[in-house]
Parts: structure tokens; C-alpha cells; sequence
């Protein structure tokens, strides 16, 4: 079992839990429990759950009756996964600036982790 946590920013944000909050309470709760799987399967979860998306980036695949949300993140040391930033998909292709914000963020965490 993984544990997973939502990354926080220095003022104390966290984005995917706002990304959350902020969803349609189907979508929220398919999103909950994609995360659950996530927690039980870390990184023996394949398609069409997760996908990877880059250097130590991984998108976890979320769809509920034609909607599709994606919420990224990576493996921390201690069997740790930490969820960055979510969306919901309007277009085909996974838009450049989310990719570059997971990156930002992921590149924070580790500094800090230090």
C-alpha cells in the first residue's frame, strides 16, 4: 500500500485538493476512488488508469459518463505518491502548460525534500 499526498504549495495551497472541491460530485467521487487504486497499486497500475507522461511524471486517468479529468503525479521516497495539480480534459492531446506545472512542481518538492 502507497500512501499518497496532495503536494502543497509554500503558502500552504494544495492543488489537487482545491481541484477537488471544485468538481461535480460524481466526477469527485470516481476521481476518489482512482486515487484509492492508485494508493493500493502504486506503481504496478497500468492503462487505462495511469499513463506516464514524462521523466518521473505519471497522469492518473480519470472518466465518468463522457468527462474526462486527469490528475498528475510521481513516487516520493518511503512508498509515497504525491498528486500535483488536476484538470479536466477538453481536447485530445494533454495541454502543455499542465505538464510544465507538475514538472514545477515536482522539481520544488524534491528541492525541498533535501
Amino acid at each position: 500500500m502507497f500512501e499518497v499526498n496532495f503536494y502543497e504549495l509554500p503558502n500552504g495551497e494544495k492543488p489537487v485538493r482545491n481541484f477537488l472541491d471544485n468538481l461535480d460530485p460524481n466526477m469527485r467521487a470516481k476521481a476518489v476512488g482512482s486515487i484509492a487504486i492508485l494508493a493500493e497499486f502504486g506503481n504496478n497500475l497500468r492503462e487505462p488508469y495511469t499513463k506516464k507522461i514524462g521523466k518521473g511524471l505519471f497522469e492518473l486517468r480519470i472518466n465518468y459518463s463522457g468527462d474526462i479529468s486527469r490528475i498528475f503525479y510521481f513516487f516520493a521516497k518511503g512508498s509515497r505518491i504525491i498528486l500535483t495539480n488536476g484538470f479536466i480534459k477538453k481536447t485530445q492531446k494533454t495541454p502543455e502548460s499542465e505538464k510544465a506545472i507538475a514538472k514545477k512542481y515536482k522539481a520544488e518538492y524534491e528541492r525541498r525534500s533535501k
